[in-house]
């Protein structure tokens, strides 16, 4: 179920369950988990954010376009990004 940007903004972790946690909970597709700070960071560092989000837009490898959040907003990608890399 897609979750429309109010929605996802107001509840990312519920947002992360249901768009990112497959892959991201465990790692699948060589998908950074959540929590790994230190690759999340280097990521975020390496790339910076505003390019980061543009990836997750995109696609990136083995993710699809937007993830599975078709309706985040960018601020909503920004968030969720922040979220896993906790």
């Amino acid at each position: 179920m897609a979750m429309t940007s109010s929605n996802a903004a107001a509840d990312i972790p519920s947002t992360y369950k249901d768009s990112c946690a497959a892959c991201h909970d465990s790692g699948a597709l060589n998908a950074i988990k959540k929590g790994d700070s230190a690759q999340w960071q280097q990521l975020i560092k390496k790339k910076g954010m505003p390019a980061l989000i543009d990836s997750v837009k995109g696609g990136m490898i083995q993710m699809p376009a937007g993830g599975l959040c078709d309706s985040c907003s960018d601020d909503d990608y920004r968030k969720l990004i922040e979220y896993m890399s906790k």
